[in-house]
């Protein structure tokens, strides 16, 4: 697995990206988007499990930490835990042993989650700008004086 190490840290922080923001106030894109994120995880430890065993539960870990962020509502956390549940699901019957192909797999897996996590990310930076100096708030006659309301 050594040519998975500088993909699997990117994907490690995925299941944080979004601490400040609460599955209730994201949109339907960026639920969909933690949707499959929780699915590229679910594979992820799918295939993990495969090469280091049943008792390596590194993604599972992740994706717990993901519920616990987003604290979602009931609902939307058993649609996540069910999209895990199906990525490792599909991964583990696709793959019965350890070998290139299944390396290959979880390095593509680990693009997936990369780019869902910067999407994600990219979603609360857009957040975080938002305030007193966002430039969208700034009175056009006088950009340098307080925000309008």
């Amino acid at each position: 697995m050594r040519f998975m190490k500088p993909v699997l840290p990117v994907l490690a922080l995925c299941a944080l990206v979004a601490a400040p923001a609460f599955a209730q106030e994201r949109s339907p894109p960026e639920r969909q988007a933690l949707v499959d994120l929780a699915y590229a995880i679910g594979e992820s430890h799918g295939l993990r499990q495969v090469c280091n065993g049943d008792g390596d539960q590194h993604w599972r870990d992740r994706m717990a930490e993901l519920i616990n962020t987003e604290a979602a509502d009931a609902d939307f956390e058993a649609r996540l835990k069910q999209s895990f549940n199906s990525g490792f699901a599909a991964r583990q019957s696709q793959f019965l042993s350890c070998g290139p192909d299944s390396r290959k797999a979880e390095l593509a897996v680990a693009r997936k989650g990369e780019a869902l996590s910067r999407r994600l990310a990219n979603a609360v930076r857009t957040v975080k700008r938002m305030g007193p100096d966002d430039p969208a708030l700034k009175d056009p006659e006088n950009p340098d004086g307080p925000p309008t309301e």
